[in-house]
């Protein structure tokens, strides 16, 4: 059965690191796509980075450009999203999603591309 488990979240404060975890059972993760949402408080989801499977094309959106890393790690299944220099507009339920669709070497923020969600992770940054 496919799953994807968010791990990771938690309280820091502004200019700190976290290290999100997603990690994915009952499919090959070298074949597919995998995305980082978030969903702040009032706000819809939004796409956060992306990355592709074989050739691991990575993609960002502007807001964490330079602060925010994604890699995988295949033979743990897992994709790791690194963030530094966060600040209170990094805020909000961290998802990972997995496109359904093998071999596309396609990476988008677009939620529409992703069929699978993990269960989301709460990341605070505060003060």
């Amino acid at each position: 059965q496919l799953q994807l488990v968010e791990f990771g979240g938690g309280l820091v404060q502004p200019g700190g690191s976290l290290r999100l975890s997603c990690v994915v059972s009952g499919v090959t993760l070298y074949s597919h796509t995998i995305g980082w949402f978030r969903q702040a408080p009032g706000k819809e989801r939004e796409g956060v980075s992306c990355i592709s499977d074989r050739r691991d094309i990575t993609n960002y959106a502007d807001s964490v450009k330079g602060r925010f890393t994604i890699s995988r790690d295949n033979v743990k299944n897992t994709v790791i999203l690194q963030m530094n220099s966060l600040n209170a507009e990094d805020t909000g339920v961290y998802y990972c999603a997995l496109d359904s669709r093998p071999y596309t070497t396609i990476c988008t923020l677009a939620r529409g591309r992703y069929a699978f969600w993990g269960q989301g992770t709460q990341v605070t940054v505060s003060s």
